[in-house]
């Protein structure tokens, strides 16, 4: 039956109406022994096969033209073309089947959609890594090409690999960072929360900057409860308390100060990471958590502007979110605010 045309299905359905009428007709004109019975029995399959045979008509009519629509609507929905048009009638096969075509239809275009959102984003990122790079290659190049093209002295050769030591660190931080960010961003690395105490999450991101803040004679103030515990994935969590501390001593004066400060809300850990450095702009206080964003007048600061990118990127995967109020010539202060459980 599931390979038999429609065709035959309804020919064979015809021809065994008929056949059995005219056998019940033939069988009562027997039994009563009246011709006009056989008579009348073959004018009403006769009328019955027309009957049947019209419909036949009609039924195929409408599955051709459903057949077509929905090869229209089909070559519509691969090309991303018109939404299909819905049958009014609900309680029909086609119908339905017009109404998951419909569902269908959104939700190819909102794969398309995504699809070509993420060209776009990969499309902006190799533009940006681009960018990124093509600074650092430059200047050795250049280097390179001076020590090839003419001898130097000893203190000049020393000077020449003293700047080959920095573009080669400044490429193999970008890698790294970038590397983290797209595992991030893929699901490559799973966070784990556990009950832990924010005072070792915080002095594991502290010992990053404490050599750094030294040599600018930056003052480091920390207020953290010791028994406080919060659940929270440490490595990552240092990783991104980290970022904010190593920006806020890259941007705050020689002999500012840095005030980490903990608060225990009902809901949430608010953890602030106060300088008192240049402070930014409210204008641009919305970019800056932007993949490679870096302002103009800090260009001069190492760095690549995936720092505070990567931190909201961590935080905002552990159920918490990253904010920040700064004032020009005040200084800066990011909030962290992590779930308590």
């Amino acid at each position: 039956m599931r390979r038999m045309p429609v065709k035959t299905m309804f020919l064979l359905v015809e021809t065994g109406a008929a056949v059995s009428m005219l056998a019940l007709s033939f069988l009562l004109s027997n039994l009563t022994g009246q011709g006009w019975v056989l008579l009348a029995g073959a004018l009403l399959t006769a009328c019955a096969l027309f009957w049947m045979f019209l419909l036949t008509l009609c039924f195929a009519k409408r599955l051709s033209q459903f057949t077509s629509d929905l090869c229209q609507t089909m070559d519509s929905m691969i090309t991303g073309g018109q939404e299909p048009a819905r049958a009014e009638d609900r309680e029909t096969i086609f119908a339905r089947i017009s109404y998951r075509l419909s569902r269908l239809y959104g939700i190819l275009q909102e794969n398309r959609r995504k699809v070509d959102e993420e060209r776009r984003e990969l499309q902006t990122l190799v533009s940006d890594i681009s960018h990124q790079v093509k600074t650092p290659v430059a200047n050795l190049k250049m280097v390179t090409d001076t020590l090839l093209a003419k001898p130097v002295t000893e203190q000049e050769r020393r000077d020449f690999l003293q700047g080959i030591r920095s573009q080669t660190d400044k490429l193999e931080f970008l890698v790294q960072s970038m590397g983290k960010a797209s595992r991030l961003e893929t699901g490559a690395i799973t966070l784990e929360k556990k009950d832990m105490p924010l005072l070792d999450t915080l002095a594991q991101a502290m010992s990053g900057i404490v050599y750094s803040a030294e040599q600018k004679g930056i003052s480091v103030e920390v207020q953290c409860p010791e028994d406080l515990r919060v659940s929270h994935d440490s490595k990552w969590t240092a990783e991104a308390l980290f970022n904010l501390l190593d920006n806020a001593v890259k941007y705050t004066p020689a002999g500012g100060r840095i005030c980490v400060s903990v608060e225990q809300w009902e809901m949430y850990v608010k953890l602030d990471v106060a300088d008192t450095g240049r402070g930014i702009p409210e204008s641009r206080q919305a970019a800056i958590f932007r993949r490679f964003y870096r302002e103009e007048e800090v260009h001069d600061q190492p760095g690549v502007g995936i720092g505070l990118y990567l931190a909201r990127e961590i935080i905002s995967r552990q159920g918490g979110y990253i904010k920040v109020t700064s004032e020009v010539g005040r200084g800066s202060t990011f909030s962290v605010f992590l779930p308590r459980r």
